[in-house]
């Protein structure tokens, strides 16, 4: 089986590759992540995630490397990592009592081959109504902080979701059914597997 690079910083993707039982080994290195020209939301994470892939896959002369990048989209408005507080809360203002997509893209590169995949999982996510008081209490805990949309479906933020329409794990922010069907693609079966050897220390360019 080839290695396996992960190019992503986020505990989350590192948490949800494990799932698979994987070897893999997590590159970080710092990424420009942004876009001149506007693009749609699909394209736009399959843009970042290429390009993390690339700057990875350029460092070595073998192996698989998987990239990813995640938005929050509501009513067409792209929604990042909040920069403060404030930000956060107006974010989940917007999201409660409403409906909002989150995009994941995934990008696959064989460094000896030159071989590459890259395309993007939809997921519908669902919010009750909540008042300011839960927002704020919510906003309070630091859970939102590093999290596109302002919050974590796997943790604290599942108290205001409703329902979901789509790939759960893609809302964590890795689509783990999309990555397996792609690695069958490189040669790499998951369920084929016979043990699970998990993630390597992380290398640091």
């Amino acid at each position: 089986m080839p290695l396996i690079y992960l190019a992503s910083a986020s505990p989350r993707r590192k948490e949800l590759l494990e799932q698979l039982g994987l070897p893999f080994t997590v590159v970080i290195r710092n990424v420009d992540e942004r876009v001149r020209e506007l693009l749609p939301p699909g394209r736009l994470v399959e843009t970042l995630s290429e390009r993390k892939a690339r700057q990875v896959a350029g460092e070595l002369d073998q192996g698989l490397v998987i990239g990813s990048d995640t938005v929050v989209v509501w009513r067409d408005r792209i929604l990042g990592k909040p920069g403060s507080r404030r930000e956060a809360l107006e974010m989940l203002a917007c999201l409660q009592g409403d409906e909002h997509s989150v995009y994941s893209g995934l990008a696959v590169i064989d460094v000896e081959t030159g071989a590459v995949h890259v395309s993007h999982e939809r997921t519908r996510v669902f919010f009750r109504p909540a008042a300011m008081a839960e927002l704020e209490a919510y906003v309070d805990t630091g859970e939102p902080m590093d999290k596109a949309g302002a919050y974590a479906v796997q943790g604290l933020g599942a108290v205001f979701v409703t329902g979901i329409e789509g790939c759960y794990f893609n809302v964590v922010g890795l689509p783990l059914p999309r990555l397996a069907r792609v690695l069958k693609g490189f040669g790499v079966d998951v369920l084929g597997l016979n043990s699970k050897a998990g993630c390597n220390d992380q290398v640091v360019f």
